[in-house]
């Protein structure tokens, strides 16, 4: 009979239903074959945390680690001692010349010599001097532009001033270096000024003694001042 071979509409919702359940008593097994697959694609979705930025070091610490530097600088006596042959020299009258070390310039040197050589300074020679000055009134210029210039944040002291003879110590900020610079005046009519700048300790300078001595003529060239030859 066509009414006995067709399924009720209740057989149809107990075969879909038993289907359901066959299907959710499997889904344990599905579930741990796919699971790793959902887990690894959630991963790849994932963005990467961002890197922590280093911690800065408080000013704090900053100064406090400065002092240390200082006061182990003292302790070892990193200033060094004023060498004895500082001056002018007696034969011939100059400044002293430099040590095999590379930690100084002089005028004094031979212009062969490009360690050591510096040339002189002339304060009559620059573009911007109208009219010629005195050897005073240059020498005023010259302490002017010592005390208001701290070229490498060096802190300049005038030890000693005499009428044809400036020396003056730069002591670096931290640990307390010291390096002797010294200006004169040769007698004569010629507007010429030798100088001699110098580190006490160490073989290497890192260019510093050159570095001041540019810093300070490139000031003193605002006023007339101008170099005999090329640095």
């Amino acid at each position: 009979m066509a009414s006995s071979s067709m399924a009720s509409p209740s057989s149809r919702l107990y075969f879909c239903s038993r289907n359901y359940s066959t299907a959710s008593r499997r889904l344990p097994r599905s579930r741990v074959f796919f699971l790793p697959r959902i887990s690894l694609s959630e991963n790849q979705q994932q963005s990467p945390e961002p890197e922590e930025a280093p911690n800065p070091i408080p000013r704090r610490e900053i100064v406090l680690r400065s002092s240390e530097l200082a006061v182990v600088g003292a302790i070892f006596n990193l200033s060094g001692k004023k060498p004895e042959y500082l001056g002018v020299q007696k034969n011939p009258p100059s400044l002293a010349l430099c040590p095999a070390t590379k930690n100084c310039i002089s005028t004094s040197e031979s212009i062969t010599d490009l360690t050591h050589y510096a040339p002189p300074w002339n304060y009559n020679g620059g573009r911007g001097r109208k009219q010629p000055i005195s050897r005073e009134e240059a020498k005023k210029e010259l302490l002017d532009v010592i005390k208001s210039t701290k070229p490498g944040k060096f802190t300049p002291q005038i030890v000693e001033d005499r009428d044809d003879y400036v020396r003056v110590e730069y002591q670096s900020p931290i640990l307390g270096l010291v390096d002797d610079v010294e200006f004169w005046f040769p007698p004569g009519k010629n507007p010429i000024v030798e100088y001699r700048s110098a580190s006490r300790v160490g073989n290497f300078d890192f260019d510093y003694n050159r570095k001041r001595i540019k810093a300070l003529r490139e000031e003193l060239e605002k006023k007339g001042w101008a170099s005999e030859d090329s640095f």
